[in-house]
C-alpha cells in the first residue's frame, strides 16, 4: 500500500492569514490590555535577527542538492534565543518570525532566562535517507556557524527533528571548537540524546505538559479527568505523550488524527495499542484495526470533551472553528487556531489552553538540560518531573488567576504576563546606547 500525505498542512484559503499577522494581532491586543510603551511595542513588533543560509549536500546517488535554512532570532531581553528547528515543506522566513515570536513570549511566561528564536529547513525528510538527512543537518549547522552558540541562540528539535537530529548538531559544532572548549559547548543545543548529554524525560515532555495543563483546568472546574473524551490531531511526540498521560487517568481517546488520515472509535482508542501499529504502518494510522475511518474535514466536529490540536498552525480556522464540539481545546502545536477561529470559538464558550502555556513543557526541560549540561550535573527523572510539575502550575496559576481578574481569555492574559516581563527589563536597563 503506498501512503501519501495530504492532510495536516495550513489550509489555503483566499485572503488568508498569515501566521505572523496572527501573532502580531495577539501580541498587539495584549499590548493594548497592558498599555504597553509605544517605544517597547516597536521593538518587540519585529526581529532581531533573520539568518537565510544556502549549502550544497551531497546525496547518496552523488548527486549535489542545494538547500536553504532559516533562523530567525525575534529577542534576546531576558537571555539567549532558544527556539526548536523543523524539517517541513511549510517552512519559511515568515513561519520562522511568527514561531520566534511565539517563544519570546513562551520563555518569558514560563520565567525562563531566554528569548525566542526558531528556523529549520524547508524539506520532507521523508525522502532522504538516514545518511543524507544526517549530511544535510551537519553542514546546516556548519552553515549556521557562530549565529547559534551555548549562551547566544540553543536549537532544540521540532517537527520532524529528534534527539539524534540534535546528538549531530551538537558534534558538529563542538567538532569546530578548539579541542580544550568543545566539552564547554555540549549545551550548545537541547533535546539531544541521553548518552550525549541530553535529560532524563526531555522526550516526553511537551506532551506531559500538554496533559498537565488540562489536568489544571479540570481540577479547577472541579471535575476529573476520569472518562472525559479527547481526540488527538498529530500522533507524534507530543500527541502521543499527551494521549499516553491522559489515559493514564481515566480519559479515553476516541479520535486521531495524522498527516496520511483519520480515524474515530466512540468506545475508545488504546493510545499504545495506536502508537504501536504506526509504527510497523510506516508511521501511519491508516488501517487500524477496530476503528473507523473518516473524512479529514470532520475531524474536529468529532463529539468529545477536550481537543488536542498537536500537528501544525493554522488548523482550527474561521472555515472550521462552528464544527467544534469540545468544551475545551488544549493547543499542543504552536498557533494551531488562528484569529478568526479563535473569536468563533470564544463566543461559543470553548475555552482555550494557548499554546505559549500548553507547550511549554518541552522548552522548560530544554532549560533544565541546558543548566545540566552548563554545571556538568546528572538529573535523575524524578527530579525532572518534580521541577517540570512545579514551573508549570506556577505558570498555570499566574494565567489562571489574570484571566478571571481581568475578565479576559487564557491567551491574552499569558500573553499580558509575558510580555510584561519583557518590559520591565527594558525599562529596567534601558535603550543602548
Amino acid at each position: 500500500m503506498t501512503l501519501t500525505k495530504e492532510l495536516i498542512k495550513p489550509a489555503k484559503r483566499k485572503n488568508a492569514r498569515g501566521m505572523v499577522d496572527n501573532v502580531l494581532e495577539q501580541f498587539n491586543s495584549a499590548s493594548d490590555q497592558i498599555g504597553l510603551h509605544p517605544n517597547i511595542r516597536k521593538i518587540l513588533s519585529i526581529t532581531n535577527n533573520e539568518i537565510i543560509v544556502n549549502f550544497p549536500v551531497k546525496m547518496d546517488n552523488g548527486d549535489v542538492e542545494i538547500f536553504q535554512g532559516y533562523r530567525v532570532q525575534h529577542n534576546n531581553a531576558l537571555g539567549p534565543y532558544k527556539g526548536g528547528l523543523r524539517y517541513h515543506p511549510t517552512v519559511d522566513i515568515d513561519a520562522a518570525r511568527a514561531l520566534a515570536m511565539w517563544m519570546t513570549w513562551k520563555t518569558s511566561l514560563a520565567g525562563l532566562p531566554y528569548g525566542g528564536g526558531k528556523g529549520g529547513i524547508q524539506i520532507d525528510p521523508t525522502k532522504y535517507s538516514k545518511d543524507e538527512l544526517e549530511r544535510i543537518t551537519r553542514r546546516f549547522t556548519f552553515a549556521l556557524g557562530d549565529n547559534i552558540g551555548p549562551e547566544h541562540d540553543i536549537p532544540a528539535p521540532d517537527v520532524n527533528t529528534n534527539a539524534q537530529t540534535m546528538a549531530w548538531m551538537a558534534d558538529t559544532y563542538m567538532s569546530t571548537k578548539a579541542p580544550a572548549e568543545r566539552s564547554m559547548n555540549q549545551h550548545v543545543v537541547t533535546g539531544k540524546p541521553i548518552g550525549s548529554g541530553g535529560l532524563e524525560g526531555r522526550d516526553r515532555a511537551t506532551g506531559y505538559g500538554v496533559f498537565l495543563t488540562i489536568k489544571f483546568w479540570v481540577e479547577g472546574n472541579n471535575q476529573t479527568l476520569e472518562d472525559k473524551t479527547f481526540i488527538v490531531q498529530g500522533f507524534g511526540n507530543v500527541g502521543y505523550w499527551a494521549a499516553y498521560f491522559l489515559e493514564q487517568e481515566g480519559a479515553k481517546m476516541i479520535g486521531v488524527q495524522d498527516a496520511y488520515g483519520s480515524i474515530q472509535n466512540t468506545n475508545g482508542i488504546k493510545v499504545e495499542d495506536l502508537f504501536n501499529y504506526t509504527k510497523a504502518n510506516n508511521g501511519s494510522l491508516v488501517g487500524y484495526p477496530e476503528s473507523l475511518a473518516i473524512e479529514k474535514e470532520n475531524f474536529f466536529a468529532t463529539d468529545c470533551d477536550i481537543c488536542i490540536p498537536a500537528a501544525l498552525g493554522n488548523q482550527i480556522t474561521e472555515d472550521n472553528a462552528h464544527l467544534i464540539k469540545a468544551n475545551l481545546i488544549a493547543e499542543g502545536a504552536n498557533g494551531p487556531i488562528n484569529v478568526e477561529g479563535e473569536k468563533i470559538l470564544l463566543e461559543k464558550g470553548v475555552t482555550i489552553i494557548p499554546d505559549i502555556l500548553c507547550n511549554s513543557g518541552g522548552v522548560i526541560t530544554s532549560y533544565f538540560e541546558w543548566l545540566q549540561n552548563r554545571n556538568g550535573e546528572l538529573w535523575n527523572m524524578e527530579e525532572v518531573i518534580v521541577r517540570l510539575d512545579k514551573k508549570l502550575k506556577d505558570s498555570y496559576t499566574k494565567v489562571s488567576d489574570y484571566a478571571k481578574l481581568e475578565g479576559v481569555d487564557m491567551r491574552k492574559a499569558a500573553y499580558c504576563i509575558a510580555i510584561q516581563r519583557i518590559e520591565k527589563a527594558y525599562v529596567q536597563r534601558g535603550i543602548f546606547p
